[in-house]
């Protein structure tokens, strides 16, 4: 039995110290100072969901076929081009704000009413912007990162423009208050229900769903303010999450993806010299034991989309 007892003691330490190393790792970040609060409402988001939204959605795509409920997204991405439009052209893109016209006209005529979407097959892409982008091309900042209740991931920035977002909701002028919030809620139930295998995703691969779905979000939203090609971000990850440290402040030396036109502004490449020249012994037994090609790192932009963060 002492021996028993002994070495179950001994087992202690061991079982302790990755609690500890998790313990010390941990760091707040910056553009999460209410991270505790913001917590504590992404728990309570994630219980309505399970017990109220997840049900609804799965028994929404349980009882309508894959047509019905395209042309059902169809009907509803058709009435979201309004608001692109207005906010293309309020960013200082006619020719973006053109094309989104022409979808609206384009599907609400020849696809009757928007069920279906014939401006895609045509090559009139769809965009996707709101006023919390528009906000932040003028160059205002995201803010604090915020949880809201019910709706999810957001920002101070993101907060306002989902606001001013909804006065220009065309379905906010409907007359009839039965069938405006029966359509409001069908567009919610619909857009959970797309998202259904994604929260299954999440709840697999996330360690820690809540820093997954911040991080997400913040990343996805940078990149959908730029157009997909977001300027470089800070270099070092570890010394990004302490504004105190200037190695917090430094520029990468790696260009992304919207570098190579604009050219560098941190750290500059080594020049390189026109006249090849022989490679030193190191340098070729290097080359020998298995050296590839160099690839110059770029963005990485999340492709996951948490039904919590769509605007």
């Amino acid at each position: 039995m002492f021996f028993k007892l002994r070495a179950k003691r001994s087992l202690l330490p061991t079982l302790l110290l990755p609690l500890v190393l998790l313990g010390g790792c941990a760091t707040t970040h910056p553009g999460d100072p209410f991270e505790p609060v913001n917590r504590a409402v992404y728990k309570f988001n994630d219980g309505v969901d399970t017990v109220l939204f997840r049900p609804l959605a799965q028994g929404y795509r349980a009882v309508l076929p894959q047509f019905v409920r395209t042309s059902v997204s169809n009907f509803f991405s058709n009435i979201n081009d309004v608001l692109v439009c207005l906010n293309n052209l309020l960013q200082g893109k006619p020719t973006a704000a053109y094309a989104d016209l022409g979808r609206f006209l384009m599907n609400s005529t020849l696809g009757l009413g928007g069920l279906f979407d014939i401006a895609t097959p045509l090559g009139v892409e769809k965009n996707n912007e709101d006023f919390g982008q528009t906000l932040g091309r003028w160059g205002v900042g995201g803010g604090p990162y915020l949880v809201l209740p019910f709706l999810g991931p957001s920002n101070i920035r993101d907060t306002v423009g989902r606001a001013v977002d909804s006065y220009g909701d065309p379905l906010r002028y409907m007359n009839d208050i039965r069938w405006r919030n029966s359509l409001v809620g069908t567009r919610f139930v619909n857009q959970r229900a797309e998202l259904l295998d994604t929260t299954t995703i999440l709840e697999t691969a996330a360690l820690d769903e809540y820093l997954f779905v911040r991080d997400a979000y913040l990343q996805r939203r940078r990149n959908l303010i730029y157009d997909g090609t977001p300027p470089r971000e800070k270099f070092d990850e570890n010394s990004r999450l302490d504004p105190g440290n200037p190695l917090a402040h430094a520029q990468s030396p790696f260009p992304s993806s919207g570098d190579a036109d604009a050219g560098l502004t941190g750290t500059p490449w080594p020049p390189v010299s026109a006249t090849p020249t022989a490679p030193s012994s190191a340098g070729a037994a290097a080359d020998n034991t298995g050296g590839g090609d160099d690839e110059t790192p770029t963005a990485i932009t999340p492709v996951v989309r948490v039904w919590v963060s769509t605007p």
